[in-house]
């Protein structure tokens, strides 16, 4: 089953040419069943790129899923038009009334900021504490991930010594998880922070390590007790997310280290691989499947 998209969204031409199950608002309306609602409170830059890629991987899945794009209600972006701001995007407050199957909270480039530093510190909070009446299950993504253990559990970020950056193996620690189905006994995923979250401070929180690396610390960080998962690293990152970093902070005269098991023999001139895909559609997928099995049916349940 695809996942629902306005027509002129870009990710809808972009995913449609890959081969990824897309639908347009008219065709859904037509289908008698309920498909998934879920939204991306997208706090990155580059709003288009970073939507493409999670609707890539939500979209994998064999049910309908109707995605709605949130923005915080006061911020302004300034990398991408505010036309398609306008268009595709809906304030907080506006949806703050309606209910979600699912929630994904995407990392945002601030993480050098202490959290109440953040100028939509106040709103993001009052999202937090939404998702626990209105929304069924929440995933946040790096920094999106670190806020809710902030928010929850009073753990801290640390900054690291040097920015974790490139292709980390991590182990599976949690096999029986409905998150890890299918899942090797190790995999890669794409890195790319300067703050992490320890695990003696996690698991003292109550919280389950899934996914854990000795050299990049935990991954997959279930809190089954405010019905989230955070996940550390970029499974959704494309083939050549590390290389634009690498390559614009290059340009810029940046200090930074070529991204570590990447390149083919670490060298930037030839084209990096990807080996994280077949995870990360797993990872999402599973996801999906786990709010499917999980949500009421009738969206007003949710919660309560």
């Amino acid at each position: 089953m695809p996942i629902t998209l306005p027509r002129d969204l870009p990710a809808f031409g972009i995913l449609e040419q890959e081969g990824v199950m897309v639908m347009g608002d008219d065709a859904a309306t037509r289908q008698d069943i309920r498909p998934l609602r879920i939204a991306l409170l997208n706090l990155m830059p580059l709003k288009i790129t970073t939507e493409t890629q999670f609707a890539r991987l939500i979209g994998a899945t064999p049910l309908q899923i109707d995605l709605t794009l949130v923005r915080m209600s006061e911020h302004q972006s300034r990398n991408t038009a505010p036309e398609h701001m306008e268009a595709f995007y809906r304030p907080f407050q506006d949806v703050k009334e309606e209910r979600f199957d699912g929630l994904l909270i995407t990392g945002s480039p601030i993480e050098h900021l202490d959290y109440e530093q953040v100028t939509y510190w106040d709103e993001l909070r009052e999202v937090m504490d939404w998702t626990q009446t209105n929304v069924h299950h929440t995933f946040g993504v790096c920094w999106g991930g670190m806020a809710m253990a902030w928010h929850f559990h009073g753990v801290p970020k640390h900054i690291l010594d040097q920015k974790a950056f490139g292709c980390f193996r991590v182990n599976n620690e949690a096999p029986a998880s409905p998150y890890l189905r299918g899942f090797s006994d190790d995999c890669v995923i794409p890195v790319s922070r300067w703050t992490e979250l320890r695990r003696d401070e996690v698991e003292a929180a109550g919280m389950t390590v899934l996914l854990g690396s000795e050299e990049t610390g935990p991954c997959l960080i279930e809190d089954a007790a405010h019905r989230t998962l955070t996940i550390m690293n970029h499974f959704e990152y494309d083939s050549e997310t590390l290389k634009r970093e690498y390559d614009r902070d290059i340009a810029a005269g940046v200090p930074i280290n070529v991204p570590g098991n990447y390149y083919p023999g670490d060298d930037p001139t030839q084209r990096p691989l990807n080996r994280w895909r077949s995870h990360a559609h797993l990872l999402y997928g599973n996801w999906i499947n786990q709010i499917y099995q999980t949500t009421p049916y009738d969206l007003a349940e949710i919660g309560r």
